[in-house]
């Protein structure tokens, strides 16, 4: 038996077999059928966007291939540019033997092509084709990627490399840069251990009255390789810059589990946007920090020519595979990397120190953990219960402003994702603040972070913790607004 691995290798091939019957058994309700055939019957053209998800045999590094699952025959998938406030065609292929959900994170759309089971949106059935328009909005730097529960299916999920930038273009676009590039972090190769992930800074204090826990933790995630655009360093084609040139990265995380940290040496990273939107207060950083699915805007002007890795600080990720080669004009050699400084990210540097407007109800939101103990999984929960099918969906009213009070009783961080709305930070730690718009947000162990929004679209709306395994055992929850 692997240690890496909580089954054996004959128990784990019955499970993912069996799994994959069930799976590939689901079939569309009638609801759903009828549903399909209206959106797809009211798409009429040539496609604007198609993604084919599928199998892919990736090469992420010297000698070494990797088999996946992912759109259009690459990972990530292709950038898929729309226009702000313009229909888009888009058609869904899957070419795998089991149902699709396709997320088109951070965009404020309808629940039926929003892509997420919980709240009942279309499904793209096995060796099945799914038509529908949507309208890209908000602007700025979105993403699309799988949306299904794969529990202990490591080969499933945002696992797979079922991810791909989708940047809406804003309708009025100043372009203050020379270059722009897209750059989207992966991890491949996941296994079960037993180690916890430390964090290194923004950890709170336990509250006093945390009952002491008893039982060992249970299964994390760890992986082997690391990548950025698909790329291990040093493998890919260097990002070309030019000494003078003001370059616009976006960055995505596209981990399935991983908070991460990047740092380019020799160059100080302003920060201008975060989740696609343009934050008051633009901030010079010497480490980026990008919890699971956040996003981040960064211009760095060119003056330190050279050949520089833009990576990871932690060694063995980086050693792995975490990081992109920088290349000047004219510059060659061994690439330099060089240790940054310590740096504790705090969202309140790039807002605003006034006082958010008061909401018309603050909904507190306690996230727990219960230890799965040696062996097992553990379960998470929200105000003390772990979500359920059977549980109604805590009802909101559209046009009201409400306040999320996240309050994080767990040692682990959180990056939570609230589905078709953008948030404001309105208090992180104690702190007030206003102006910066999100759709994720790192809480930090034992943290407490508000945020402000009023729901723009009627329907079902999914809360959750981007980190899949904590979404997947427990840690999500469904409003409805009316």
């Amino acid at each position: 038996m692997d240690s890496r691995d909580p089954f054996s290798f004959s128990t784990r091939r019955r499970f993912l077999g069996a799994a994959g019957v069930s799976a590939s058994a689901l079939l569309l309700s009638n609801c759903q059928k009828q549903a399909a055939e209206s959106v797809a019957s009211e798409a009429k053209g040539a496609p604007d966007v198609t993604l084919r998800i599928g199998p892919v045999l990736a090469d992420i590094a010297q000698d070494h291939t990797i088999s996946t699952i992912g759109y259009n025959g690459s990972v990530p998938g292709p950038l898929t540019r729309l226009k702000e406030g313009v229909p888009a065609i888009v058609d869904l292929f899957n070419d795998t033997d089991t149902p699709e959900y396709v997320h088109w994170h951070g965009m404020i759309v309808p629940t039926d092509v929003d892509g997420a089971e919980e709240e009942q949106s279309l499904v793209v059935p096995a060796h099945g084709h799914l038509r529908y328009s949507l309208t890209a909005r908000p602007a700025g730097a979105r993403f699309v990627h799988s949306h299904v529960m794969p529990m202990s299916d490591l080969n499933r999920g945002t696992y797979t490399g079922q991810f791909g930038f989708v940047y809406v273009e804003p309708k009025n676009n100043p372009g203050a840069y020379d270059q722009e590039i897209f750059l989207a972090s992966k991890e491949w190769e996941p296994f079960f251990t037993t180690a916890e992930d430390e964090e290194d800074s923004g950890i709170g204090t336990p509250p006093p009255d945390l009952p002491k826990e008893t039982k060992p933790n249970g299964w994390e995630i760890g992986y082997q390789r690391f990548t950025i655009n698909g790329k291990a360093w040093g493998y890919g084609e260097p990002v070309r810059v030019k000494q003078g040139q003001r370059v616009l990265f976006h960055i995505l995380n596209g981990s399935a589990t991983e908070n991460i940290k990047l740092a380019l040496p020799g160059h100080r990273l302003q920060v201008v946007g975060m989740d696609g939107n343009p934050v008051p207060h633009p901030a010079m950083v010497d480490v980026l920090e990008l919890g699971t699915a956040e996003r981040l805007d960064v211009v760095v002007e060119m003056n330190n020519p050279g050949v520089w890795i833009f990576g990871t600080p932690k060694d063995d990720d980086r050693r792995d595979g975490l990081g992109i080669v920088v290349e000047y004009a004219g510059k060659n050699g061994k690439p330099q990397w060089i240790k940054p400084p310590k740096q504790v990210w705090d969202y309140t540097m790039f807002g605003t120190d006034s006082t958010a407007p008061m909401p018309d109800e603050v909904i507190p939101m306690v996230f727990g953990k219960i230890n799965g103990g040696t062996g097992q999984f553990n379960h998470w929960t929200i105000n003390g219960r772990e979500y359920s099918e059977k549980d109604p969906p805590r009802m909101l009213q559209k046009g009201k402003r409400y306040r999320l009070a996240f309050e994080n009783r767990t040692d682990d961080a959180h990056p939570v994702h609230l589905h078709r709305n953008t948030f404001e930070l309105t208090n992180v730690h104690g702190k007030p603040t206003a102006g910066v718009m999100k759709d994720v947000v790192l809480v930090k162990g034992y943290r407490k972070i508000n945020v402000d929004f009023t729901p723009e679209l009627t329907g079902l709306t999914l809360f959750h913790c981007h980190q899949q395994l904590h979404m997947d055992y427990g840690f999500k929850t469904l409003f409805n607004v009316m």
